[in-house]
């Protein structure tokens, strides 16, 4: 039984027109589906961004993007000064973890945490 067309978590945000430009800045496609839901798409791949607070919610909340090309994705990232435009906690440079995966990181305005991870070699 596969007929899905989407599987999409709801990802929090407080602000949700400061989120929009932080994920549009960064390469995401954005739509406002109403005042506290939008879309965010990049290629085939999107969440859906919900105004929407709970205590220490956002800041456990972690999302995994999985790339060809790390090290061109972590040179848009410091090119883009997330964390003066944004107020962000700065991203952290890639990095092998002891798990092996080269991951780096980002914090968006909610306080979730984006782990942006190098595809691994076949």
């Amino acid at each position: 039984m596969v007929d899905v067309v989407a599987l999409r978590p709801f990802v929090p945000t407080s602000e949700l027109e400061t989120s929009l430009r932080f994920y549009g800045e960064l390469g995401f496609a954005t739509s406002r589906i109403n005042d506290g839901l939008a879309t965010v798409q990049l290629g085939p791949f999107g969440f859906l961004l919900q105004k929407f607070e709970a205590k220490g919610f956002a800041a456990n909340f972690m999302m995994q993007l999985l790339v060809n090309d790390l090290d061109s994705w972590w040179k848009r990232i410091e090119a883009l000064d997330l964390a003066t435009t944004f107020s962000v906690q700065p991203p952290k440079a890639p990095a092998l973890q002891p798990w092996g995966l080269t991951v780096a990181y980002v914090v968006d305005p909610a306080g979730v945490l984006w782990h942006i991870v190098q595809k691994p070699a076949s």
